[in-house]
């Protein structure tokens, strides 16, 4: 009998506010370790927290935009446990009456349906320090800069099936904070970090012992860890075993868990209502309000992209998936009009590049006004789309227009019938097997075999003859 999986999510996502959620300090990364948190941080005595108004507003947006239930009032609560890194000894966060209820995502699935995944709820709490283990001989660090910096964590339903879903799911939610201007999505920044909660059962029985593992910081790793886990969980149970409730951690490195601690309930943090924070209670019209600031959603822009563009469906969510990507697509589109060469080019020449750089599109050295200067040449016939290739390549390396590099490196596209016909002449001549061949195949075959001759036509001409004329010229010649 198969087993089935079930998932369910915790994911912390950094809110992009300038200062922390209960101080004025600065939540910039990068600073040196220790030089951010400040007195209302650590909770030092005579100190009180003042909730920031900026982490507020982020959090209902995204409450907004998962049609989640909004209450008008919620509550903040302390969250009692020990850690190094926890310099209170608790937690500032939400239980009881968090700001944002039960919501849902629909994300699409790769047999093109989609699912809806529920929200349970978010709350808004603080984040914790850091702790550092190498470079200590033997001991760790603790870096208590991200102490206070406000969080939502986003909770869902136990909904998703499998690893391909919860990608699918964190992909949208990532997709759906960026483009709030919520958070910066920085995954390698600890921006947005992922609690995976797995168990396995038979179809049909009731749910099985569920593990967490902790703090997942990329969507491979998410992927590799629910594969991993729901493996051991499998093998565990067939070889007699059982499953223990419990936290575990990942490494993505050696593709390896490990487990942390026992997993804890709420009552065992002792959460109480914070005695320094007075209720959130929202005013009357203030949602109305937030309301009009929302920008285009994913979901919209996606179809938008459609009816608007000509895409098919999948660009469309490639395309518009994230906030950057949409900008930079449209501005392409809007310098050169060709809205699909437009979305290739992104999606497989700029895309290709950035991987190979580990670079995130804002880091890109091709601007959005030089691509779409690559395309409007292979638009009006200066280049080939394989000179367009080697456009791109120079412009990556060297920066520069379209047009200083064609003229600059002579890429121009040979359009001169009068030339291309000698080059095709020239070729003919050379291969007379190759002729025979072709005018003696089927009709079928011809095709492919023609494929030869554009080969070493475009070869003589270093890539420049304009493919279109070869082929009519050369036709010409072979079957006349």
């Amino acid at each position: 009998m198969s087993w089935e999986t079930v998932i369910g999510l915790e994911i912390h996502v950094q809110l992009a506010t300038k200062s922390k959620i209960f101080s004025g300090a600065s939540t910039a990364f990068g600073a040196e370790p220790n030089t951010q948190a400040c007195a209302v941080d650590l909770a030092l005595p005579g100190t009180l927290p003042v909730l920031n108004a900026e982490a507020v507003r982020m959090a209902l947006l995204f409450g907004l935009a998962i049609d989640a239930e909004i209450p008008k009032r919620s509550v903040f609560e302390r969250k009692n446990y020990f850690y190094p890194d926890l310099p209170k000894g608790y937690q500032t966060s939400q239980l009881a009456e968090p700001i944002v209820g039960a919501g849902h995502i629909d994300i699409d699935l790769a047999d093109g349906s989609s699912k809806r995944i529920r929200i349970h709820h978010a709350h808004l709490e603080e984040d914790a320090g850091k702790s550092l283990h190498e470079d200590f001989a033997g001991q760790s660090g603790i870096d208590l800069n991200r102490a206070g910096t406000p969080l939502i964590e986003i909770v869902t339903e136990p909904d998703m099936r499998s690893a391909e879903e919860a990608v699918a799911f964190a992909k949208k939610l990532h997709a759906i904070v960026t483009t709030l201007g919520i958070c910066d999505g920085d995954m390698s920044q600890g921006s947005m970090r992922f609690d995976v909660n797995i168990s396995v059962r038979r179809p049909g029985e009731p749910l099985g012992t569920r593990t967490e593992t902790k703090n997942l910081n990329s969507f491979r790793f998410m992927e590799d860890a629910i594969r991993y886990e729901v493996e051991r969980q499998i093998e565990l149970i067939e070889d007699g075993g059982r499953v223990v409730q419990e936290t575990r951690l990942y490494n993505g490195e050696t593709k390896t868990g490990r487990s942390m601690r026992s997993k804890e309930d709420a009552h065992d943090y002792r959460y109480f209502p914070c005695p320094d924070l007075l209720p959130v209670v929202l005013e009357p019209g203030y949602l109305d309000q937030l309301r009009a600031t929302l920008p285009e959603l994913p979901d919209a822009k996606q179809k938008r992209f459609v009816e608007q563009y000509g895409l098919s469906a999948y660009d469309a969510g490639q395309l518009s998936a994230e906030r950057a990507t949409a900008e930079y697509y449209e501005q392409v589109v809007a310098s050169c009009g060709d809205a699909k060469l437009a979305a290739n080019w992104i999606m497989v020449d700029l895309a290709a590049a950035l991987n190979r750089s580990e670079l995130a599109l804002a880091q890109s050295p091709v601007a959005s006004s030089q691509l779409a200067g690559i395309i409007a040449r292979i638009k009006d016939g200066t280049i080939s789309s394989k000179i367009a290739k080697q456009v791109f390549e120079l412009m990556w390396k060297d920066g520069g227009t379209a047009d200083e590099i064609i003229e600059q490196k002579g890429l121009k596209q040979v359009s001169d019938s009068g030339a291309i016909e000698k080059i095709v002449d020239e070729v003919i001549a050379a291969n007379p097997q190759q002729v025979d061949n072709y005018r003696n195949a089927a009709e079928d075959k011809r095709p492919k075999m023609l494929g030869f001759f554009v080969g070493q036509i475009m070869k003589a001409s270093q890539g420049k003859a304009n493919p279109q004329q070869v082929n009519e010229i050369l036709l010409k010649k072979l079957e006349g």
